[in-house]
């Protein structure tokens, strides 16, 4: 649209709630909605997130999984991420071992990192697609993963939208389902 400017901004959970708090932007993309704000949601897909390694790390299919995290660092995303909380929450629950660390700040960052074979993460499925297919990266099975939890577009609910905001809104409703099967048709095949 002319005349029409987007500003996006890529952050963790923690700036996005400050944002939503501080009524600075429309809308935001999450994966897990804070309770403690009247807002308004429309859910989109699911954020399936799965054990993930670099295929550079020679790995014994034979060998537990959790062998891996004695061998090899987990990379965690900054906190503040809600997949960061997802992971540890995983973690805590399975009993893994997590002495040896590091910590990036985007998926982007930790993306390269897995590819370069610094060691194993859980990351979002909807981040790795090309990486998956080029075979950088494998998905390793994990009992109780992947953990699913659903994208949403949210709002303050007694925000006034600017007629652009409400146009993207509508758009959204009425298009989200056409949308994720012409764009999204892989992710559902995990």
């Amino acid at each position: 649209m002319p005349n029409i400017d987007l500003i996006m901004d890529v952050t963790n959970k923690t700036q996005v709630v400050k944002s939503l708090e501080q009524n600075e932007i429309d809308f935001a993309l999450v994966s897990i909605v804070p309770n403690h704000l009247n807002l308004s949601c429309v859910q989109l897909l699911q954020n399936k997130l799965y054990l993930v390694g670099g295929t550079r790390i020679q790995r014994n299919p034979k060998t537990p999984v959790k062998k891996l995290f004695e061998k090899h660092p987990l990379l965690y995303r900054e906190h503040g991420s809600a997949t960061r909380s997802s992971m540890e929450k995983f973690i805590e629950q399975e009993g893994l071992p997590t002495y040896k660390k590091i910590e990036l700040t985007s998926n982007e960052a930790l993306k390269q990192a897995l590819i370069a074979g610094l060691g194993y993460s859980v990351m979002p499925l909807i981040g790795i697609k090309n990486e998956l297919k080029s075979g950088e990266l494998e998905i390793i099975p994990f009992k109780g993963l992947p953990i699913v939890t659903h994208w949403n577009l949210v709002w303050l609910s007694a925000k006034r939208l600017s007629p652009v905001a409400e146009a993207y809104l509508r758009f959204i409703q009425q298009e989200k389902e056409r949308i994720i099967k012409e764009v999204f048709d892989w992710f559902e095949n995990y």
